[in-house]
């Protein structure tokens, strides 16, 4: 059967349109739409939230924060360098999705709750500026930046009971001291420490899953906020190109890399933000449990797309400066190691929203992965314009998929739905239930 990626089977034509676009909708397919988000809202269920000001303000602290994340990575970019580069990145992205996720259960848009999401910035500044140092003498720094934001997170929840039996509560009693004391160690213990601290950290929403259970999500903000980080680390990769570029003399040559380099970058925001984007909004709007959709696809999911960009812009920064030289592995672990693990983690979210394999991006990622080892001897120019071929190939391919699927749907004639007697389920009458509207059409591209 064709298919249209990530959306459901009971969309509508104007959903199927878009397949996971967002651009082309006719006025006719919004109204259809919006009838019928609005029969999806749940009974109590707040108004739709959006971004306050004051997150995209504490948003750009991130955006220098990744910088110095990338900067780690590219200062040493071994295996043992790529562990501790991760280490580090999950403190800060974790003070990140803390701060999301308390400004999407609460109403931040007060004083008292700007000022501590600015809090929050400045803790998330003073940690950025300790990554360079970060297994030097910035360790203790890096430890009690996060440590500080983790204690500014729970005071701004304290009003709510119990909050520090869960995340919140791991954050300021068990991650944040055990950050300080690695500080204080040396090199090895302090990484085993730190990694220690990372997982305590990653598995609190795991084991407080029950007491999580009561927290009401609004669906449509957390998908918008996980977005926007994305798109900071796909920043730091337009960063990778033009800090590399614009120290070298430009012929030919690094024109081609530069080229081919970009023609990477908008490959991966396609990937996400034309075919995926919509469909996790979709896919956490009609979640029967919220709280599972935005652990698993938003809070882990996110963590691997956003450290796979990460890699894939260091990767940049050692290729676009010299493309004619050959690669070494590390490199090209980064390049094509990244943009794998970019490609894989959507087969893990389109599993864990609609139970359905993300076929042709696995396909892709093995493709990326096979083609690695070859890389290493070729020119960094080879290595560029490759990846680049296989991604628009991708896109391309995905794009036909969801046409067809698109003109499948709108020639397959409707049946009217049986008429239901008054006390009947609403499932009866034709509205489907939330497990049936999340649905996937199966074997689609995402």
């Amino acid at each position: 059967m064709s298919t249209t990626g990530e959306l459901p089977v009971g969309a509508e034509e104007s959903a199927v349109r878009t397949g996971e676009r967002s651009e082309g909708r006719q006025s006719g397919e919004k109204q259809s739409a919006g009838k019928q988000s609005a029969g999806k809202q749940r009974a109590g269920e707040a108004p739709e939230k959006r971004v306050t000001w004051a997150e995209l303000y504490f948003d750009l602290i991130f955006v220098f924060a990744i910088t110095q994340v990338s900067g780690l990575l590219h200062h040493r970019h071994d295996p043992l360098g790529i562990v501790q580069a991760l280490v580090v990145f999950v403190p800060v992205y974790w003070c990140w999705v803390g701060t999301t996720v308390q400004a999407n259960i609460r109403d931040v848009d007060t004083p008292r709750d700007r000022l501590g999401i600015l809090a929050v910035g400045f803790t998330g500044l003073v940690m950025a500026l300790a990554v360079p140092g970060a297994y030097g003498n910035r360790g203790v720094l890096l430890g009690a930046g996060y440590w500080a934001a983790r204690v500014v997170l729970l005071l701004l929840l304290a009003r709510i009971p119990g909050v520090w039996r869960g995340p919140y509560g791991v954050g300021v009693l068990v991650s944040g001291p055990l950050l300080v004391a690695g500080g204080l160690l040396p090199e090895g213990p302090r990484v085993c420490l730190w990694a220690l601290a990372a997982l305590c950290d990653l598995s609190g929403p795991v084991v407080f899953r029950r007491k999580l259970a009561a927290v009401a999500y609004h669906p449509s903000h957390m998908p918008e906020r996980f977005a926007l980080f994305l798109l900071v680390a796909l920043g730091e990769s337009i960063v990778g190109i033009g800090a590399s570029a614009a120290a070298v003399r430009l012929d030919a040559a690094e024109l081609v890399a530069v080229t081919a380099a970009f023609t990477i970058s908008a490959g991966l925001w396609w990937q996400y933000f034309v075919f995926a984007a919509d469909a996790m909004r979709h896919a956490v709007t009609v979640a029967d449990s919220r709280r599972d959709m935005v652990r698993r696809v938003f809070q882990y999911g996110h963590l691997a797309l956003a450290a796979a960009v990460i890699a894939v812009a260091v990767g940049f920064g050692e290729t676009v400066a010299d493309p004619r030289r050959a690669l070494g592995a590390a490199s090209v672990g980064l390049l094509y190691g990244g943009c794998g693990l970019y490609l894989l983690t959507f087969g893990y979210t389109r599993w864990m929203m609609f139970r359905s394999v993300a076929t042709t991006r696995i396909v892709a990622a093995a493709v990326v992965l096979a083609l690695a080892p070859a890389m290493v001897r070729w020119p960094a120019l080879a290595a560029l314009v490759t990846l680049a071929v296989v991604l628009v190939v991708l896109n391309v391919v995905e794009h036909r998929r969801v046409n067809a699927a698109a003109e499948a749907v709108r020639e397959t004639p409707r049946e009217a739905p049986p008429e239901a007697p008054p006390e009947a389920a609403p499932e009866a009458a034709g509205e489907p239930s939330g497990e049936a509207a999340g649905a996937p059409v199966v074997g689609g591209p995402v």
